[in-house]
């Protein structure tokens, strides 16, 4: 009976499966997209994941706000009360149920890389990592301010998949219908950004001519001034793939740089990495230098 058992799981694990689009699925990951890869100072993965949900929680209830839906249900269950308040089995229920139910779901989670200085923390839907990444990345270049101590390159993907050229195509197929399918009349000049951490199984000369059959024709390829950058991050087994705009002028979404720059460039600003001014040979550094010696006797 448990052979038979046995040979059944056997069985079932080799069995292909497949998408609603008869497309096959490959093999099996821990990191599951969409979300958001970001590098990090060594040695603080843990505190960056922390930052990164205080981060994300906070743009996301701004771009994406729950409270008002929350607020209607906790109006809707005190008029319920108020109607039926002689009936204290209902209100027993009620309570109970509050009891069961999560205070909150987590729209981000974290899932382990094992390797230093590299974090993913995978988004749930309505959260899209991209205009999440892009949002806050927009308001470091304005403010200087990263809100974030320890993470520096933000990468998000709007989706993941085993790290092999069938899996990877189909991803990249669907990711960049999706994304011109805003302006379906347009035609885009593209660039296509991989990089690869922990993987010698695929290159990168053989990759990239098969993710340039996933650009439906009539898109051309431009090296120095793209409009549309295809973002390809390989990690270990797992591919993540986003499409967004803007990539080089929002400098490669590198937020600790940004804020370096402008905190550089505004004497006087305030934020995380406005210390690093007073090693630099700029005329803040200089002031500082003549306060303390007129400190001296």
């Amino acid at each position: 009976m448990s052979e038979n058992k046995r040979k059944t799981d056997g069985r079932d694990r080799s069995r292909r499966r497949f998408r609603p689009d008869g497309t096959p699925i490959w093999g099996q990951r821990q990191i599951d997209g969409p979300g958001v890869w970001v590098t990090c100072v060594k040695g603080k993965e843990k505190q960056t994941v922390g930052e990164l949900y205080d981060l994300f929680e906070s743009l996301a209830n701004e771009l994406w706000p729950t409270d008002a839906a929350e607020a209607a249900d906790v109006q809707s269950g005190s008029e319920e009360e108020e109607g039926g308040a002689d009936d204290l089995e209902k209100q027993i229920a009620k309570e109970v149920a509050s009891m069961k139910r999560p205070r909150k779901e987590t729209r981000f989670a974290n899932c382990l890389t094992n390797t230093p200085c590299v974090v993913f923390i995978s988004c749930k839907p309505p959260v899209d990592p991209v205009k999440l990444v892009t949002t806050h990345i927009e308001n470091v270049m304005k403010t200087g301010v990263t809100q974030t101590r320890f993470s520096q390159r933000m990468t998000p993907v709007s989706g993941s998949c085993v790290a092999n050229v069938s899996e990877i195509q189909s991803l990249c197929s669907r990711i960049v219908k999706a994304a011109l399918a805003a302006e379906p009349d347009k035609k885009f000049t593209y660039k296509i950004e991989l990089r690869m951490r922990n993987h010698n199984t695929l290159t990168r000369d053989k990759l990239i001519p098969e993710l340039a059959k996933c650009v439906p024709e009539g898109h051309t390829v431009s090296l120095d001034n793209p409009e549309l950058f295809i973002l390809v991050e390989v990690f270990k087994s797992v591919c993540g793939i986003s499409v967004v705009k803007d990539y080089y002028k929002l400098q490669k979404f590198n937020a600790m740089e940004i804020a370096n720059a402008k905190n550089l460039r505004d004497e006087g600003a305030e934020g995380r990495v406005v210390d690093k001014t007073k090693n630099a040979p700029a005329p803040a550094s200089d002031l500082l230098e003549g306060a303390g010696k007129e400190e001296k006797p």
